[in-house]
Formats: C-alpha cells, sequence, structure tokens
C-alpha cells in the first residue's frame, strides 16, 4: 500500500443548493479569462448544486501544529502547495510529471517535453519521461503560481529571481506553452533530429525526433530560436500518429492559448455520472485527449475528435479538438451493507453464529489512522450487519464501544489531551494530520483511505443514531472537505486526491518519484467516497451525497478501466490478469508490501463490500475467475483469501455457492482486519441472491 492518512477537524460543511450552478469550478482570479464559450451545455444529466465549504471555519476548533514531514513546497505567495496530485513531483521537488500525452520534467535553463514510448514485460508496462526537446529561456529556479486539480502553471526565474515567463500544462492537454515576462530569447533544442522552419505550414517548425513528428508555434522562430516580448506566447506539441491535416491546425491553433485552468462540473442521475472538464484556455480555442475510460461504455456522439491517436501506459489516447471534455460512467450509491432480503433461513442462521464470534474476537481498537480507522469501519459494519439479523443486543455493546470511540476521534481539541487518536491541523501543509502517524500519513498519503474509513464508520452508525451525528459532525466534515472539499480555501485545497481528468485519486503526497504519481489500493479509493456519501446521507447533506456519487461513480468506472479489468490488447508481453499499481509513467503487477499473487489482487478488494460489488459490475464471469485463480494457485488460506473467495462469488451463482463453503471453513489468517468473516459471508449471500 502506498500511505494512509486522517484528518480531523472542526465546524459544518455548508450545503448549498446554487440553483444548479456549476460544482467543483476552480476559483480564479480576476485576470483569468473566462471558459471557452460556444460549445454549449454539457449532454447528460444537469449540472448539481455546489457543497459550498467553509474550510477557516472548519480547521478553527482543532490545534494548529506543524507536524508534516514535507520538503519545502516552491509556490509563489498565496498559493496552496498542492499535494497528490499528478505534479506534485514539481511542487515538492524536481520529477519528472505526466501530464498524458506529454511528459515534462525542469531542466537547465528550463525544461524538457517528451511522448512516453510504453513498453510492456511480463509484470510492467513503461513509459518513462524521455527528452525529446529541450527549451532553454535562461532561467535557474521556478515556482508554482497556479495549480487546480487539472492545469498547473510555472513561474521561470533568473538568478536574480526575476520572472522570465510562464509555463502551462495540464491532464489531457496535447500542448505546453510559455508567455514571455518581458523580452526573452526562447531555444528550442532536441536529442535526436532537427526542427526546421515550416513558414508555409500551421506550425512554426517541425522535425522528427526518436520517431514522433514534434512542432513547435511562435511568431518569431530562427535556427531554433524565438526572441520574444512580454505578452508573446510559444508552444510545443508532437503530432499523434497518421496526424491528419485537421489535427495539425488544431494543434497549432491550440499551442498559440496557454491552458490558464481547468473547471470541472459533474451531473448525476439514475444512470450516469457525467465529468465535464473545461480547459481556460487564453484567446482562444484548445485541444484535448481521450483516454480509453473517457471512451467506455454509452458516450453521447463527439465532434472534433478522431484526428489521431498518441500512445500511453493507459492505452490509446485520441486527439480531439476544442476545450470541453465530457464522460461517463455508470452511477453508483453509497451502500451500508449488504443486502440479506430474500437470503434462506440456515444462510441467516449461520450469519448469526459467526456474528457472535467476530463480536468476541473483536480487540481493541489501534490508534493509528489507517489501522485505527479501519478497525472502526470493520466494528460498525459488524454492527448494522447484527442489527439486521435481529441480533441487536449481540451487537449492542459493540455499538457502544465503537459510537465510544468516533467521538474520541471527534473530539475538537482531542490534541491538546493525549498524543493518539486526535488531530491536528497543519497550516503549512494545509491539512489535518493525526498524531500517530501511519504509512506516511504526515507526509500527506493516502489521506483518502484513512478518512474513508473513518467517515464509513460515522456514516454506518450515525444513520439512526442523530445524537452521534451532532456529536462527530465538526471533525467528520473536516474530514470529508481534506480530502474533497469542492472550492479550494486558504485552508484545505480543492478535491486533495481525487483527479478529474484521470477519473481516478494519488496517493502519495508529495510524489518523489521519477514516474510519477501513483495509485495502489483503488477498492480503498472508492470505499472512501462511499463513505463520504454514507456520512453525507447520515448527516442530511444532499449535495455533498451527490459529490460522493459522483466520485464513486467515476472511480469505480476507472478502476475496471486501468486496474482490475484493464484492456491488455495493446501489450500482449504483460502476462497478468490485473494492474495493482498505476503510475503517471508505469503499471506494474506489484505492490508495495508484498510481491504474493494473492496481495497483488487482494488490495484492489480491500474491504469487500457492496461498494466493491458494484467495482465489479460488468466484469467478463471468466475474467473474475482467471484473475482469482491466478492470485490464489494453492487456495484460500492465504492473506486477503477471503476477499479472493468474495470476489469470486460475483462471477456466477456456482461460485457463490463455493465460495460460501469456502468462507465457513477457511483460515483466520484469510480474514482481514478490514473485514470479518460475517461481512464476506454477508457480501457472498447478497451476491447469490
Amino acid at each position: 500500500m502506498t500511505a494512509r492518512v486522517r484528518l480531523v477537524g472542526l465546524l459544518v460543511v455548508l450545503v448549498a443548493a446554487l440553483g444548479g450552478v456549476l460544482a467543483f469550478a476552480a476559483q480564479r482570479g480576476t485576470d483569468d479569462p473566462a471558459p471557452p464559450a460556444g460549445e454549449g451545455p454539457p449532454p447528460g444529466p444537469p449540472d448539481a448544486a455546489v457543497p459550498v465549504v467553509d474550510t477557516g471555519a472548519l480547521v478553527a476548533g482543532v490545534p494548529a501544529r506543524a507536524v508534516a514531514k514535507l520538503p519545502a513546497a516552491r509556490v509563489a505567495a498565496g498559493v496552496l502547495p498542492e499535494s497528490n496530485r499528478w505534479y506534485s513531483g514539481l511542487v515538492f521537488g524536481d520529477q519528472p510529471v505526466f501530464a498524458t500525452p506529454l511528459s515534462f520534467a525542469v531542466g537547465d535553463g528550463g525544461f524538457t517535453i517528451g511522448l512516453p514510448q510504453p513498453v510492456a514485460s511480463a509484470a510492467t508496462v513503461a513509459g518513462p519521461h524521455v527528452p525529446a526537446l529541450g527549451i532553454d529561456v535562461g532561467a535557474s529556479s521556478y515556482r508554482v503560481s497556479a495549480a487546480d486539480p487539472v492545469a498547473v502553471s510555472l513561474e521561470l526565474l533568473d538568478d536574480a529571481g526575476d520572472m522570465l515567463g510562464t509555463v502551462a500544462l495540464a491532464a489531457g492537454s496535447p500542448v505546453v506553452t510559455f508567455v514571455a515576462e518581458g523580452d526573452v530569447t526562447v531555444r528550442t533544442t532536441t536529442t535526436a533530429g532537427t526542427l526546421r522552419a515550416t513558414p508555409d505550414g500551421p506550425a512554426s517548425a517541425t522535425g522528427d525526433v526518436a520517431g514522433t513528428r514534434w512542432a513547435v508555434v511562435a511568431g518569431d522562430y530562427r535556427d531554433g530560436g524565438s526572441d520574444l516580448r512580454a505578452g508573446d506566447v510559444i508552444g510545443w506539441y508532437a503530432l499523434p500518429v497518421d496526424a491528419t491535416g485537421a489535427a495539425q491546425d488544431a494543434l497549432a491553433l491550440a499551442a498559440q492559448h496557454p491552458v490558464r485552468g481547468a473547471d470541472v462540473t459533474y451531473g448525476v442521475d439514475d444512470d450516469v455520472a457525467r465529468t465535464t472538464v473545461r480547459y481556460r484556455t487564453a484567446g482562444g480555442p484548445g485541444a484535448y485527449v481521450l483516454s480509453p475510460h473517457h471512451r467506455a461504455g454509452t458516450q453521447p456522439e463527439r465532434t472534433g475528435c478522431g484526428l489521431g491517436e498518441y500512445p500511453s501506459v493507459g492505452g490509446t489516447l485520441e486527439l480531439c479538438a476544442g476545450s470541453t471534455l465530457t464522460a461517463f460512467a455508470p452511477t453508483v450509491r453509497a451502500a451500508a451493507v449488504p443486502d440479506l432480503d430474500g437470503v434462506p433461513e440456515d444462510r441467516l442462521a449461520t450469519l448469526r453464529t459467526t456474528l457472535v464470534a467476530d463480536v468476541a474476537a473483536t480487540p481493541a481498537f489501534p490508534s493509528d489512522s489507517y489501522f485505527g480507522a479501519k478497525a472502526l469501519f470493520r466494528a460498525a459494519t459488524l454492527v448494522v450487519l447484527g442489527e439486521r439479523l435481529g441480533a441487536a443486543d449481540e451487537v449492542a455493546d459493540l455499538r457502544e464501544r465503537t459510537a465510544a470511540a468516533l467521538r474520541e476521534w471527534a473530539q475538537p481539541d482531542g490534541c491538546e489531551e493525549r498524543d493518539a487518536r486526535c488531530v491536528v491541523y497543519d497550516p503549512e501543509a494545509r491539512s489535518a494530520i493525526g498524531l500517530t502517524p501511519s504509512f506516511g500519513s504526515d507526509e500527506l498519503n493516502d489521506h483518502h483511505f484513512h478518512y474513508g474509513y473513518l467517515l464509513s464508520a460515522a456514516g454506518l452508525l450515525g444513520a439512526d443514531d442523530p445524537a452521534l451525528v451532532t456529536d462527530v459532525a465538526p471533525v467528520m466534515d473536516l474530514l470529508a472537505a481534506d480530502v474533497a472539499s469542492a472550492t479550494a480555501g486558504p485552508e484545505l485545497p480543492q478535491l486533495r486526491t481525487f483527479d478529474p481528468y484521470a477519473g481516478h485519486s494519488w496517493a502519495s503526497g508529495t510524489s518523489p518519484f521519477a514516474d510519477g504519481n501513483n495509485q495502489e489500493s483503488t477498492s480503498e479509493a472508492v470505499t472512501a467516497w462511499n463513505g463520504l456519501g454514507l456520512w453525507a446521507r447520515a448527516s442530511g447533506q444532499d449535495a455533498l451525497a451527490e459529490e460522493a456519487s459522483w466520485l464513486q461513480s467515476t472511480e469505480s468506472a476507472a478502476a475496471r478501466a486501468y486496474w482490475t479489468a484493464p484492456d491488455l490488447s495493446a501489450f500482449p508481453a504483460f502476462e497478468h490478469q490485473v494492474v495493482s499499481l498505476v503510475w503517471g509513467g508505469k503499471r506494474d503487477y506489484a505492490t508495495w508490501f508484498s510481491p504474493e499473487p494473492n496481495a497483488i489482487l487482494g488490495i484492489q478488494l480491500i474491504p469487500m463490500g457492496p461498494a466493491q460489488a458494484a467495482t465489479a459490475t460488468g466484469v467478463d464471469p471468466d475474467r473474475i475467475r482467471a484473475a482469482v485463480d491466478e492470485a490464489a494457485p494453492g487456495g484460500y488460506d492465504v492473506a486477503f483469501g477471503g476477499y479472493l473467495l468474495a470476489y469470486r462469488a460475483l462471477a456466477g451463482p456456482q461460485d457463490a455457492a463455493h465460495a460460501w463453503d469456502a468462507l465457513v471453513a477457511v483460515s483466520d489468517e484469510a480474514i482481514d482486519d478490514g473485514t470479518s468473516r460475517t461481512a464476506l459471508l454477508a457480501f457472498v449471500a447478497d451476491a447469490t441472491g
């Protein structure tokens, strides 16, 4: 697992239905251009209302303390140090980043740009940053001057600290641009090949570099150099395979219009959850690429697409002209525990028997933000299952104990009394952090995993306990805002972990890796948004519940597309059924903690509740069987074996019947601490029905 984190704080997430206006609009400065016009409203469901978050109020009640272990952030005054982004390696270091389709790194005098060419082996698909173009403006340092969940801008500085100009790049944008602050000479070099002036072409110069045609657009271009004045723009791009004239025109036009940021809106109805990314381009239209998950399922008719293809580690990318990307995923709503209606009485009796054993075996709750939160989730799930099984007396003490633990975690000033099971707000890191760190939580890793379990537990027990909701609301609302605040404030970022373009979250806080950021446990990411939805429902926050459904629907679709049921036909050398670690520039059949195949699949299933059943919707049953067979060649008495059996149950009635019998008899070693035998059996019983 990458790292895990917890957050806590104060005051309420204020929900406002702003007349159905934009949700998750990136915040604009007064000089930012308006969103591109003339493209019309997005298809599908109307835009959802914005859950408005007063981040100052949220953090006001918890102690302020510097506890995060972070490198110095290279950000301009007033710019949040954005963690858990595809570009966080630039914020906290000098690592390459992967903007899809291009890669980018700061280098001598300026920066380098590449187009990753993925190469597959038995257990890896690698597409590292290999510089194709080097751009020298005489810079000696940089700082992030603007950032949101999709786009980032860097100010390049000379030796005296004076700004030379601004570089803009964005996830999904096939161009990189530089806008001069004053008089500056920009030199473009190639690692192999030559760029030649093309005065009659849509670009100023083009050339082949390592098999890819690259281009530069500048008002002034001579022998690799461009003399720019204040406000002048120069842009670079790679042409797609078999580029048409329309592709060349679209890219040359986009290269003249820097991406200043991106606005993200969403809509959710009974069938689909819609994501719309509007690139705010300066002065004219842009271009973007569709990733595989954008094209999955039922999609509206698109205009301006099909202009060519780029390779990527995630699969083929499709070039489109314009500035508005819209994609859809099947709608998923938050679910509490498996549905036991219609389960035969003999199975219900077995569930009651295992329930008593699981309640008795519940240990003391750990104090860190990952294992502690996970244990509370396990206990809350047992409580709700027990009450639905008619065994309220058997779980009464566990309900009281779990509710007391949640109240302890949610004591706003708890860290003034103790150094565990409490949270402070770090004003430099712009995050709330537990004083008992876990898996790098003090490096801002995996906040969504940790807080998702706490939100789930609070939502499960709070569904019929209004007093508990009232008591824990200030801190639970801060947890929700830390990972999923609809808008950015001075204290907390917008959508800390979720990438609206990629459709999934990033787990590493600072991304100190040459392969970019990464995420391993998509199932725990999905659980985070399911938990957000459960908490929103229990606390009566309808707009937050819609946001949670959008996040859960989109992350579930991305999990299928890139982790649990990926199309790997473009990479025949890759020999496995699943991918367990997805990076910006790589995909691995591996985990952070174990090389065993049961762990590699198991970490994509944990904690195997109703949210994971929704994630598996539409996966070919034979694909499920093959993945489980690969993960458990010697049987299920292994770590995560219970999850593997529960997943196998989704392949069909006979698989579910086998999984039930095996789960009744499997060893305790196979039952992970994030679940219980009762919960897994209930999952299988629901799948059978």
